[in-house]
């Protein structure tokens, strides 16, 4: 027993070591370090389960996707030239947004906001049955519900005429998937692959990586992205939270095809094979709007969704209105919030009132007063669930995706995130949901958290520091 005691410290003072090398925040790596030392029988196994937050391998498979099937930057250079925006075109945010995706912004881009289920999924499925050539499938969450039930007949039924499926599904948030459902895709001639998080050098025991993303891509022409998975409580027909808030938007035009090319590198890493697809762009312009695609996640060299927060949020003028389900936001993010407050920026986040992950609900508490005190102004959605992921900016750009004011969305989840701008139509559309929400919901005072009893207090904020993990 000696023994095993002195061999497990061994291993907390090596672990220890290799928190500080490659956590990638001063404060876990000094929470990590500490833990694994003085308690390795409880800290080892949740740090070598749960405590990375780089993804490996997958940067190397996105540069092979990238060389042996199409760079849309590269290959389609002089094609796109009509839509590419001069630099003294884009917004700072949108700016920034360009440089971490590695994309470029595009103008003529048609795009239309869906608010809620029905709207998004009758929506989803004309798109499916519009579809010429091939689909590009892509959920977090995927049930075999009611809802789950329609796309697989809708797909079944493209399947059937010689349309392409392929369809990827993220194996943890779809743990519920029944094995017959995916037969019947793969008897329809649907390719079906689930993400394999764990699979990969180093990656075989992390439990704590998702593939957050939710994208439709039809023909290379269309694609849909947003906060919905495929089940029935998305249309608000689950009875514990009733009516479910959420939003998608969908995207016709050239940025369509930074969601395809999303898709290509899951696709590749899921199957190690890469598709054939349409990389064309149209010789007429669908719309107006400029858009960009940017994909973030845990293989990404910076920090990209957090950053793309804090540039938005550091770049707004007048205001910035963020609707987001799990608000823990790290420092940065935070203190880019408060300064926004402190300059006059009209600085609104609407959350939930309804919880369903009742850690990340506690957590939220702890910065009402923080951000309260710099004029930031906090709303609880009180017409059921809210789950939408929007950003407005001043009147310049918004973004709808899949991406939370979390942890997990800044380092440990695969997101993606549609940003729009140059379309005044687009943006009044925006702002108007945004303030039907507002009318649904009930401003939060900042001392609010000091109003509970103490043993509130005390559970919030021991949720906030489990917030690196949630």
């Amino acid at each position: 027993m000696a023994f095993f005691i002195l061999f497990l410290h061994m291993l907390g003072c090596i672990s220890a070591v290799h928190a500080v090398l490659y956590t990638r925040t001063e404060q876990g790596a000094i929470a990590w370090s500490i833990s694994l030392i003085s308690f390795p029988y409880i800290a080892l196994p949740l740090y070598w389960f749960l405590g990375r937050n780089r993804f490996k391998g997958y940067v190397s498979a996105r540069k092979l996707s990238q060389q042996l099937g199409v760079d849309v930057l590269l290959d389609r250079r002089e094609t796109l030239a009509p839509y590419i925006l001069n630099k003294d075109q884009l917004d700072p945010a949108t700016l920034a947004a360009e440089r971490l995706a590695a994309q470029p912004m595009l103008g003529g881009n048609a795009v239309e906001l869906l608010v809620d289920g029905e709207a998004t999924f009758n929506d989803i499925i004309s798109g499916i049955f519009a579809a010429k050539e091939y689909i590009l499938f892509q959920f977090f969450i995927i049930k075999d519900d009611g809802l789950g039930r329609r796309i697989k007949e809708s797909l079944k039924q493209k399947a059937s005429v010689g349309i392409r499926i392929y369809f990827l599904y993220d194996e943890v948030g779809s743990h519920s998937l029944s094995v017959g459902y995916l037969q019947e895709l793969r008897d329809a001639g649907i390719k079906v692959a689930p993400f394999n998080t764990r699979k990969g050098h180093g990656n075989r025991f992390q439990l704590n990586f998702r593939n957050h993303r939710k994208i439709v891509v039809t023909d290379g022409k269309v694609c849909w992205i947003g906060g919905h998975n495929v089940g029935d409580e998305y249309l608000g027909l689950n009875a514990k939270f009733g009516h479910w808030r959420d939003t998608h938007v969908r995207i016709e035009g050239p940025a369509s095809l930074g969601a395809q090319l999303s898709f290509i590198q899951d696709w590749h890493w899921a199957t190690e094979t890469i598709l054939n697809l349409n990389w064309d762009v149209p010789d007429v312009a669908p719309g107006k709007s400029a858009a960009l695609i940017l994909p973030t996640g845990p293989a990404d060299e910076l920090e990209s969704a957090s950053l793309m927060f804090t540039q938005a949020i550091n770049s707004a003028r007048s205001r910035i209105w963020i609707a987001s389900p799990y608000f823990i936001p790290d420092r940065s993010v935070l203190n880019a919030l408060q300064l926004a407050g402190l300059r006059g920026v009209d600085v609104r986040i609407l959350i939930p009132e309804m919880p369903d992950h009742y850690l990340v609900y506690l957590a939220g508490f702890s910065y009402l007063e923080e951000a309260g005190l710099t004029g930031v102004r906090f709303f609880r959605y009180a017409d059921g669930f809210l789950h939408e992921k929007a950003m407005l900016i001043d009147e310049r750009v918004a973004t709808i995706g899949t991406a939370n004011f979390d942890n997990r969305s800044f380092r440990l989840n695969f997101e993606i995130t549609a940003v729009i701008a140059d379309d005044p139509v687009f943006i009044n559309k925006v702002e108007l949901m945004f303030n039907n929400d507002f009318q649904s919901a009930r401003e939060v005072s900042s001392t609010e958290l000091y109003e509970k009893p103490w043993w509130f207090q005390f559970a919030v904020k021991f949720a906030r520091l489990t917030s690196p993990i949630q």
